[in-house]
């Protein structure tokens, strides 16, 4: 297949000087995702103008990308609003409205950040440190994430016109990497904007809101008074520019409509195609270019903690002994060369690779897994098993997962609804006691699964786990991270909050006449060009 690959790079984890910054890991047969090309690859700046029809997985169940954790709110809206921080081609954390790096003081616990000058908003007003100070309260007190970070923040402050101020109750690790994601990403906004729920979204990135219908699209539009960073692209760091008139998202959930649409011509962009189409698409070239995310994610299956049958940790732990992930693995993915069945978290090589919990991974029995449910009182409840099919890998794995479940004794009612039904159904602790979702695969633990945070669908909060993540995020030596981060997977296999599948290759495909695309986990839409 000849394909538009991402090429991988190693893991990196902070350090204590000045700021976190990141050190590769090499061994590319270990390594996870870089965001865009290989460093020093270049090319010619695509033409400008045009619109780009970007077939997505399904429809955006809101435009807040504080609020959702969802990945399509993210890849949408990060065009729109920009982070003080991002992350190059190489994972390294790098500023974006941040001049640079913070300065961090010697213990550890306050962060000096001054802001670029002259960043507009796109209602043309200047960025200032009132910005994003209201703006990081508003991601602390209403993103699972931000929350999490709200927990070790003691104060956020503006010093000035172009400076904020962050200090922490303990050292924290991830900080910088916090505000660095898209997904549920802390967004700077115009301060004026700010409500609970966002009527007006007015950012500062290189395309603006114009309109959105829910079902048919979500339009962005260039914004002309953008003001860029002037360091050489990379990943999502450094020089943006919005070269397409127009970026419209459209939702197509059925997933052979996406591919029979960038076949045709109709699509741009198409996202997360089924892998058994990679031939189809191949078959399509030169008008048509694959592309494959090597170690693209992971999926994994969100248990609720809070209420219902498995609310009980001694049944999860039973259905966790009923499942075995090869076999979901196998039905998501088909081809092995899309998948990899493994129990640690974090890849070989990797600061973080770790076997603590394995014995628990992929035992598919059946027999001790009724003895155990039997045991636990598990008295015949329909374990209700959410998933969409617009992510078509969750829902063959959904299948599998509830034929493992009745082998073992259980009664499963297997709900398969659109994602953005399953987004807003999983808020509601009533509705659901399993759903089927996936993550990207990223340097630092704590960036994902959201369950790792605080408030995230699941609501799994224990003792076990505060005690973990908190020996975890306050040492910022990365060999002893990566010892601290295995009592951490320990604590997962144990009390099972979730169930991590395997990690998987994606594959999307683009028009031979999108150019300057790079490859990413979140796709983003600057620096991309249509040629004529």
């Amino acid at each position: 297949m000849t394909a538009t690959t991402v090429p991988t790079s190693g893991f990196s984890s902070p350090s204590t000087v000045r700021a976190p910054r990141w050190r590769a890991f090499a061994g590319a047969a270990a390594a996870v995702l870089a965001l865009g090309v290989l460093p020093g690859a270049a090319f010619a700046e695509p033409p400008k103008g045009g619109a780009a029809n970007l077939a997505m997985v399904g429809e955006p169940q809101g435009l807040d990308p504080m609020i959702s954790t969802a990945d399509l709110v993210g890849t949408i809206m990060q065009h729109v609003y920009e982070p003080l921080y991002t992350f190059d081609a190489n994972w390294n954390i790098a500023p974006m409205l941040a001049e640079g790096l913070p300065v961090v003081s010697k213990d550890g616990l306050t962060y000096t950040i001054a802001l670029r000058k002259g960043v507009k908003f796109h209602n043309g007003r200047e960025l200032n440190a009132d910005d994003v100070v209201a703006s990081l309260q508003r991601w602390m007190e209403l993103s699972p994430r931000g929350k999490s970070v709200g927990k070790e923040v003691a104060s956020l402050t503006a010093k000035g016109p172009l400076s904020v101020e962050i200090k922490l109750n303990a050292p924290y690790a991830p900080l910088l990497a916090q505000l660095a994601l898209p997904s549920g990403m802390a967004a700077i906004m115009a301060k004026e904007s700010i409500a609970p729920q966002l009527k007006d979204f007015i950012g500062t990135g290189p395309y603006k809101f114009k309109e959105r219908r829910p079902d048919q699209f979500t339009v962005l539009v260039r914004y002309d008074g953008y003001s860029p960073r002037k360091e050489a692209p990379s990943g999502y760091a450094g020089r943006r520019e919005a070269l397409l008139d127009e970026l419209r998202f459209v939702p197509v959930p059925n997933a052979n409509t996406r591919v029979e649409g960038a076949l045709s011509g109709q699509f741009q962009y198409a996202d997360l195609l089924p892998v058994e189409s990679a031939g189809r698409i191949d078959k399509g070239a030169p008008a048509v270019v694959p592309i494959v995310t090597k170690n693209f994610g992971f999926p994994y299956i969100v248990f609720n903690t809070k209420e219902g049958v498995l609310a009980s940790q001694p049944l999860r732990r039973a259905v966790q002994t009923a499942v075995g992930q090869g076999e979901l693995m196998a039905a998501g993915f088909g081809d092995n060369r899309f998948f990899v069945v493994e129990p640690n978290f974090f890849p070989k090589g990797t600061p973080y690779f770790s076997t603590a919990g394995s014995n628990a991974y992929n035992t598919r029995n059946p027999q001790s897994a009724k003895e155990a449910a039997a045991k636990a009182g598990y008295n015949g409840q329909p374990i209700r098993i959410m998933a969409s099919r617009q992510y078509e890998f969750h829902y063959n794995m959904a299948l599998v997962m509830s034929e493992q479940l009745k082998k073992a004794g259980f009664k499963t009612d297997l709900q398969v609804v659109d994602w953005a039904t399953l987004v807003q159904r999983r808020n509601d602790a009533k509705l659901w006691d399993v759903y089927f979702t996936h993550s990207g695969l990223f340097p630092e633990p704590m960036l994902s699964p959201p369950q790792l945070g605080d408030g995230a669908p699941g609501w799994w909060e224990t003792p076990a786990k505060k005690s973990t993540l908190a020996a975890f995020n306050q040492e910022s030596d990365v060999a002893k991270r990566g010892a601290l981060w295995g009592q951490v997977q320990q604590t997962v296999y144990d009390e099972v909050p979730f169930i991590e599948v395997g990690k998987f290759n994606s594959l999307s495909a683009r028009s031979a006449k999108l150019e300057g695309y790079t490859p990413a986990i979140w796709p983003f839409f600057w620096n991309t060009g249509l040629a004529k």
